[in-house]
């Protein structure tokens, strides 16, 4: 498995990172950063928030980022003319990209979104059918407003002032521990950064698109990126698929491929009909940074889907109906945590050098070139995380509760970011979705958390939901991408860390500011697809409260069905890494089933077609030609997210068009 995972099929480049990155950021390129992303809250707040028409920051990259760097490369030309001051190189465009990566994530739906309603759910929406006000009195006063203020954020101002007051201590906490537990995960991405770019060379297939679209002066891409004619017959297919779609969505009478096709809908009859849900989603850029993913691991990923879907069908063939069977996103649970050690093994001589260096001094570890030295990076993770456990007991958590939920969050984090290093893998919800949170409950049931009449523990456990089902961890793939770019385009590795912890401080003072304005403006209750209870994170925050109040009544025993699945998950990704090791040339890939099991829907239609035309160019055209089409799949991403992105984004600020057709690039 160590020499599977330190090998790469597909290299992209055979260029070798500098060793000692040169370039900071200037203050142009700082204030650049923030104007966009001004505009980005305002539009983020109409298209998303309001009028649901578009989730431009769900999108990997998001898609403020995409457009600035787009931007800057379509004017590069015109730039290039300017006193030198005023030019934007290469390097301090990526550095734009990398903010606006981080600092537009906030506002979208898994971050701030999801918390606020988290934290005010148990005061508004108590009553006497609930038992809501059990939790309510374990809940400290310094994690949330008071109830008048809430009732308000709910139901609107009747000035539609929003009452900062109340909310000043609130959010300064709660940013406390986000900053901590970016902190944290950012330690260990900094343990795993020689490991992965510099040892096992991973190929960063969303690093490659987006260095090519920031390729101004064509050293990478002969001619350019943007002038290079296979690119745009990529960008013109996307572009057409998605203006089709529009166009159908006003009249139904022109064709259209649509959002996916429904293969199970094809499967009428038992048992065949439990093969769903099976649909093809038409993800463009799926296909696209599918093609810079290794065979192997598209092969895996459509092999685990079609295996996970026909085992619900032997199940009802033998007469097992079981509700809710083959619990995907339990297995991905276990499969997570089986795969997480096994990066550590694999990457075990680093990380001791790394802990050598921090806790001994060795001098013949050389720490030189990294962000920070590694005992600085040892300890801020530790302190960290150390912190993010303090926080949680302050919220109510017992200790050992708050560890162990916690380091899974952490753990599902660096597995998330390897499936960007290594496979792309562009959706920001590729992780078990809430499994962190429910599977605390499903493994141990509900009895183990709650002594006596005291609540305190569940309820802090309800307040970091958010957590669990907010894509926050998902921060780390763009955390060790950061490391990669910064490599590739001779940028100080130190700034580029702080650069991005400034991006998160910045990105939640503007998801703060424009989630109040429009919760006391408008009320959240009809905001997001809400009618009088809420849209979509006000009603998973209902329902995880929902659950807890349940336990009053009725403790929750251990569901051993779904702890099955959490073990036949870990034991699957067990077995798939010694075959991988003792069988070089094992056609199966553990991350596959990893990145399967936990949001397959959206990524097997799109890898098997890729996979198959990219196993038909190699064979028949060999290396050459699969590097020569490589422009035109990364088109396919570029057109996608300029149409549906910006261009429909855009359309949805001034029409209700999106009603008709809403976009979603989770």
């Amino acid at each position: 498995m160590a020499k599977d995972l330190q090998m790469q099929q597909d290299h992209l480049t055979d260029r070798e990172p500098e060793a000692e990155p040169a370039h900071g950021l200037t203050v142009r390129a700082a204030l650049l950063a923030l104007v966009l992303f001004i505009v980005s809250l305002y539009w983020m707040r109409q298209v998303g928030l309001i009028a649901l028409g578009a989730q431009i920051g769900e999108s990997v990259p998001v898609i403020p980022a995409v457009g600035a760097i787009l931007i800057l490369s379509a004017l590069a030309p015109l730039l290039n003319r300017l006193p030198r001051f005023m030019r934007f190189p290469e390097h301090q465009s990526l550095l734009i990209y990398a903010f606006l990566t981080i600092a537009v994530s906030m506002p979208s739906v898994g971050v701030v979104r999801q918390l606020l309603p988290q934290i005010t759910v148990p005061f508004y929406f108590a009553a006497a059918e609930n038992n809501y006000t059990l939790y309510q009195d374990g809940i400290p006063a310094w994690l949330t407003p008071g109830q008048g203020v809430i009732q308000d954020m709910y139901e609107g101002s009747p000035d539609g002032s929003i009452p900062w007051r109340p909310w000043v201590v609130p959010l300064a906490m709660w940013t406390l521990f986000l900053l901590a537990t970016f902190v944290t995960m950012y330690a260990l991405m900094v343990l795993f950064r020689r490991q992965w770019i510099e040892k096992e060379h991973l190929t960063f297939p969303i690093v490659r698109l987006v260095m090519d679209m920031a390729d101004y002066s064509g050293r990478r891409v002969p001619g350019g990126f943007l002038r290079n004619p296979i690119m745009w017959a990529g960008f013109g297919l996307a572009a057409i698929y998605n203006v089709m779609n529009m166009l159908n969505a006003w009249n139904p009478a022109v064709p259209a491929l649509g959002k996916y096709f429904d293969i199970g809908g094809l499967f009428t009859e038992r048992p065949w009909s439990a093969i769903r849900p099976l649909s093809i989603a038409w993800r463009p850029e799926n296909f696209g940074i599918g093609y810079l993913v290794s065979t192997d691991i598209l092969l895996s990923v459509w092999v685990f889907e079609l295996l996970i879907r026909f085992s619900n069908v032997l199940a009802v063939m033998f007469g097992r109906e079981i509700s809710g069977f083959p619990f995907d996103r339990e297995q991905a649970w276990g499969a997570y945590l089986a795969f997480a050690p096994v990066l550590i093994w694999v990457g075990r001589g680093h990380l001791r050098n790394v802990l050598r260096k921090a806790f001994l001094g060795d001098p013949e570890v050389d720490d030189s070139d990294e962000p920070f030295s590694y005992r600085t990076t040892v300890w801020a993770g530790i302190i960290g995380f150390a912190f993010m456990v303090f926080f949680g007991m302050q919220a109510g958590m017992w200790p050992w509760v708050a560890i162990i939920y916690f380091g899974i969050i952490l753990a599902f984090s660096v597995v998330y970011a390897r499936a960007r290093a290594e496979a792309g893998a562009a959706l920001i919800w590729l992780f078990p979705i809430t499994k962190a949170w429910e599977m605390m409950f499903s493994v141990g049931g509900s009895k183990i958390y709650q002594h006596g009449s005291d609540w305190r523990n569940l309820g802090g456990l309800g307040l970091f939901y958010w957590l669990s089902r907010g894509y926050f961890p998902s921060m780390s793939g763009y955390q060790i991408e950061a490391f990669r770019i910064a490599s590739d385009a001779r940028i100080r590795q130190r700034t580029m860390v702080m650069w991005m912890i400034a991006a998160l401080i910045i990105g939640l003072i503007g998801a703060y500011a424009i989630h109040l304005q429009v919760y006391y403006g408008f009320g959240a209750n009809i905001l997001e697809g809400g009618t009088t209870q809420g849209g979509c994170r006000v009603r998973t925050s209902v329902n995880s409260w929902d659950t807890l109040s349940s336990f009053v009544d009725a403790p929750k025993l251990p569901d051993r069905p779904r702890i099955g699945a959490g073990v036949a998950g870990f034991m699957v990704t067990a077995l798939l890494v010694v075959l991988r090791s003792i069988f070089l040339r094992f056609p199966l890939h553990p991350l596959g089933y990893v990145m399967v099991s936990s949001y397959g829907m959206p990524i097997w239609g799109p890898f098997f077609i890729v996979w198959v035309i990219k196993s038909l160019i190699l064979r028949v055209g060999g290396m050459g030609a699969y590097r020569r089409a490589i422009p035109f799949f990364l088109g396919l991403v570029i057109g996608h997210f300029f149409t549906a992105g910006l261009v429909w984004g855009s359309v949805s600020l001034i029409n209700e068009m999106y009603r008709r057709y809403g976009v979603w690039f989770g």
